[in-house]
C-alpha cells in the first residue's frame, strides 16, 4: 500500500495526506519505516534444503547451511526450522534397548576392514517386485554399491563382492543376516577364497546388523519413499543418484558431520601417514 500512495503523489501531483485520503491509509503507516525481517533468506534457504532433503532435521539443515556460507547458530537454525512448520516427523516407533551378550566381533579401526550388506524390497509403478542389494564400509559409513534388480540371488552377491574387490581388495569380515543369498554355498567358497570372516546376526536380531539397517532406513526415506520408478533402469539411475548424494555430500551425524566420502579420504591419509611415521622410526 504503501507503494500505491507513493505512485499516486508522484504521477498525479497529489499531497501525501490527499493520497492517504484516497487509499484509506493512516498517514502514520505511510511514514512508518519499513521493517524487514533480517532471516527472509536464511529462511528461504532452509525451506529449499527440507524441499529437496525430506527426512532431514535441523541439525543436517545447519550443516547444510554452513556449507553454503551462512554464519548462523545450531540454536538459530532450530528456532527457526520451529517457526517455519519444518519439523521432522518420524513415524518410527521408539523400542527399548535391550543389553544383550554375544561373541567379540570384529570391530574395524580402518575404512575397508569390515562391510556390511542386506537386502531392501521394492516395487515399481506397475507392479513387479524388484530388490536392491545394499553394500557399506562399516567404518566410513560409504555405500560401496546397491544393486538393483528383479532377482537377486547368491550368484548376484559374489558378482557385486567380486566388483568391489577389484577396485578396493577384500574386507576381513562381512556381516549379513541369515538369508538363503548369504549362507549359500556360492558366497560361502567366495568367503574361502577372499580369506573374509562371514559374521551372521542373530536369528530375529535385527541390531545385530545396525549399521545396514540404518542405511536401509535412509534409503527408503530419502529415495523410495519420495520417488515412483516406471521402469527397472529408471529406478538404477534414480537409485546410483541417491548413493553418489548420499557418500559425497549428506551430512553423517555420526562422522561429525561429514559425508562418508570426505571421511574417509580423511581417515585414508591418517592411515598413510602413520605408516609412514611407523617405517621412519624403525631400525
Amino acid at each position: 500500500m504503501k507503494e500505491v500512495v507513493a505512485y499516486i503523489c508522484s504521477h498525479h501531483g497529489l499531497s501525501e495526506r490527499r493520497a492517504c485520503r484516497i487509499t484509506q491509509q493512516h498517514r502514520s503507516t505511510q511514514r512508518k519505516p519499513l521493517t524487514s525481517d533480517p532471516l527472509t533468506e536464511l529462511r528461504q534457504k532452509m525451506h529449499e534444503i527440507v524441499a529437496t532433503r525430506v527426512r532431514y532435521g535441523y541439525r543436517r539443515v545447519h550443516i547444510m547451511l554452513r556449507r553454503e556460507g551462512f554464519d548462523v547458530g545450531r540454536n538459530r537454525v532450530y528456532r527457526v526450522y520451529r517457526e517455519e512448520g519444518l519439523v521432522l516427523k518420524t513415524k518410527r516407533p521408539r523400542r527399548r534397548k535391550m543389553a544383550t551378550h554375544r561373541e567379540a566381533r570384529c570391530q574395524p579401526t580402518a575404512p575397508n576392514e569390515a562391510w556390511s550388506l542386506d537386502f531392501v524390497h521394492d516395487q515399481l509403478a506397475s507392479g513387479p517386485k524388484i530388490r536392491l542389494l545394499t553394500v557399506i564400509d562399516i567404518f566410513t559409513r560409504e555405500c560401496l554399491a546397491i544393486e538393483v534388480g528383479h532377482r537377486l540371488r547368491g550368484e548376484n552377491v559374489a558378482e557385486v563382492l567380486n566388483r568391489l574387490v577389484r577396485f578396493r581388495g577384500a574386507p576381513k569380515a562381512l556381516f549379513a543376516d541369515n538369508g538363503a543369498e548369504f549362507t549359500g554355498q556360492i558366497v560361502d567358497l567366495w568367503a574361502y577364497h577372499h580369506k573374509v570372516r562371514m559374521d551372521f546376526s542373530r536369528p530375529a536380531t535385527p541390531t545385530d546388523n545396525a549399521h545396514i539397517e540404518s542405511f536401509n532406513g535412509s534409503l527408503r526415506d530419502e529415495c523410495l519413499n519420495v520417488h515412483w520408478f516406471e521402469t527397472l533402469s529408471e529406478a538404477k539411475r534414480t537409485i546410483e543418484a541417491w548413493r553418489t548424494d548420499y557418500n559425497e555430500s549428506r551430512p553423517h551425524m555420526a562422522l561429525n558431520g561429514l559425508p562418508p566420502a570426505e571421511y574417509a579420504l580423511c581417515a585414508r591419509t591418517s592411515c598413510g601417514k602413520e605408516e609412514q611415521s611407523a617405517v621412519g622410526n624403525s631400525p
